[in-house]
């Protein structure tokens, strides 16, 4: 007994050698090659002529295949290719594709007999009825047959109207000329680098946020992380921006209704603080020179409302009421330190000491920054 692998070959050699013997007589000549038996899979570049022919052969193709049912008339491979017919009669017109994969699918499933309608399931008393039992029963294939000849019908008459022209929307641009004719729309310009680069910003921080917003679908965590860590910066940025608000303003003006305190510095005016101090020089009391220069200044700024007056301050109080970008501390921090310690820490004074002493006071007075000093006091370490 042969088997099943061996029936094959023996098969199709006896076949091979009857289409040889019979070559002369053009019998396997009729057997059209296999390519052939299926459309190509590439649209085919149909004009309006070609593509009502092709309808009208695809109607004959349904009608028959309605009437005989079998395989040799419900072949789908008689469809054929798809087509890409131009919209128009223009030359460069634009092709539109209509695909007859439905009516491939229709035309293997019309090869079988309709399938006998399901029976009604009995109704149970006390029972609403359910959507399986109320929903229609679907179209059976020669319903679905009658179809496709409408379809392919109405196809056909809109293939073979005439092209219909757009309309010119003459008074929908007359209009629109109209409002662009008003003043508001008179100085528009073209965008500017600048605009350019800053929609470029904005779209590449839309495509940061999305990418974020998809991560944190696939990850929970990272959402509540970006989360707490925006709230975290701006409450960073909120406490730098009190601190430094804060700073600014920690040296507060003064009531102008309210005149200098008992004993302090802007009790005595400024410019007698300076004819202390020259007359001090000229006696060669530089010590003591320097020491009204620097009360000098000292009652000046407090005469300006720099800070409230106060007989109790020291000189580093004094000058850490000064903000740091103030264009004057540096100045008076040299001119504190002049004082100190020549002052306090017994330093001896020579007249260059209170020249340079002299420049800064003035400047200080004078309310501008000291932009050049002197040579250091004698006695610096």
């Amino acid at each position: 007994m042969r088997s099943r692998r061996t029936r094959g070959p023996v098969f199709a050699s006896l076949v091979m050698a009857l289409c040889l013997f019979s070559l002369s007589t053009g019998a396997c000549a009729q057997i059209p090659p296999a390519s052939t038996a299926l459309p190509s899979n590439r649209p085919h570049d149909a004009t309006r002529e070609e593509y009502r022919a092709h309808l009208n052969a695809l109607a004959g193709l349904v009608q028959a295949c309605a009437k005989a049912r079998d395989m040799k008339t419900c072949n789908p491979a008689e469809v054929g290719a798809d087509d890409r017919v131009p919209i128009d009669d223009s030359p460069n017109a634009e092709r539109r594709l209509i695909r007859y994969g439905w009516l491939r699918v229709l035309l293997s499933k019309a090869q079988d007999n309709d399938a006998l309608p399901p029976a009604p399931k009995p109704a149970v008393q006390g029972k609403a009825p359910t959507w399986e039992d109320v929903r229609p029963a679907p179209p059976t294939t020669t319903q679905l047959l009658l179809g496709a000849q409408t379809r392919l019908a109405h196809d056909m008459a809109q293939g073979t109207a005439p092209v219909a022209m757009p309309p010119g929307h003459a008074q929908e641009r007359a209009v629109m000329n109209q409002v662009l004719a008003e003043r508001e729309f008179q100085d528009l310009e073209a965008p500017n680098p600048k605009d350019s680069a800053m929609e470029k910003v904005g779209n590449w921080l839309n495509r940061v946020l999305e990418g974020a917003m998809r991560a944190s679908s696939r990850a929970p965590w990272l959402g509540r992380a970006l989360v707490w860590g925006f709230v975290i910066a701006v409450c960073a940025g909120l406490v730098l921006a009190l601190w430094r608000l804060e700073r600014r303003w920690r040296i507060r003006l003064a009531p102008e209704n309210r005149g200098p305190a008992l004993g302090s510095a802007s009790q005595v005016p400024w410019q007698q603080w300076m004819d202390n101090a020259r007359r001090a020089a000229e006696a060669g009391q530089w010590r003591e020179a320097i020491h009204f220069l620097y009360w000098a200044a000292i009652s000046r700024l407090e005469s300006k409302r720099l800070w409230p007056a106060d007989r109790a301050r020291t000189p580093r109080e004094y000058l850490a009421l000064i903000a740091p970008d103030d264009p004057r501390q540096p100045g008076l921090a040299t001119l504190t330190r002049s004082f100190e310690r020549t002052w306090y820490g017994g330093l001896p004074a020579a007249e260059k000491d209170y020249l340079r002493a002299e420049h800064i006071a003035s400047a200080l007075i004078a309310g501008h920054a000291v932009t050049e000093l002197a040579a250091p006091e004698s006695g610096r370490p």
